[in-house]
């Protein structure tokens, strides 16, 4: 069920609950009946009482307005789709901070990267890691780092850790 359909089915029980109580039926038994919680049918009882039926209405929107217009949105999803190099950073890789800074320098609102992430996760945009190796990388530079480097590097850190 898509949110449209929920905002529908709870606009549904929030005016049957208001017939129901209309009728004089106790608020426990409008609750069991519309199967939500007594605390939501206190809630429901007091704005009909106070503002009738129209109170119960949906709402226009939930949560705080969206910081970034749609015309914003598709802009960012331009310069996304440009590239990090087209923005002027040294490598193809987009991350959180350096979206968050392109954000920042092109519509003047600054985001955390969870923010940022939930902002691209709207946008459909997912994780992508590169498929393949760097085309320089030099295998036998990575195995003696591997077997040389790496272990130094895990004996100086567990000696600082202990």
């Amino acid at each position: 069920m898509d949110n449209e359909q929920r905002l529908v089915e709870l606009e549904q029980r929030r005016r049957r609950s208001a017939r129901l109580l209309r009728a004089g039926v106790a608020q426990a038994e409008v609750a069991r009946q519309v199967q939500v919680s007594r605390q939501s049918v206190m809630r429901w009882a007091d704005t009909l009482e106070r503002q009738g039926i129209k109170g119960l209405g949906r709402a226009s929107r939930f949560g705080r307005p969206p910081r970034l217009s749609d015309a914003q949105l598709r802009e960012l999803e331009r310069h996304l789709k440009a590239g990090a190099l087209a923005a002027g950073y040294a490598t193809e890789l987009w991350t959180l901070p350096r979206i968050g800074k392109l954000i920042e320098q092109h519509f003047g609102v600054r985001l955390v990267g969870s923010s940022v992430w939930r902002l691209l996760r709207r946008l459909g945009w997912s994780v992508q890691r590169p498929a393949s190796r760097a085309r320089q990388q030099d295998p036998q530079a990575v195995r003696t780092w591997k077997q040389k480097r790496w272990p130094q590097l895990k004996k100086a850190r567990r000696g600082k850790d202990e």
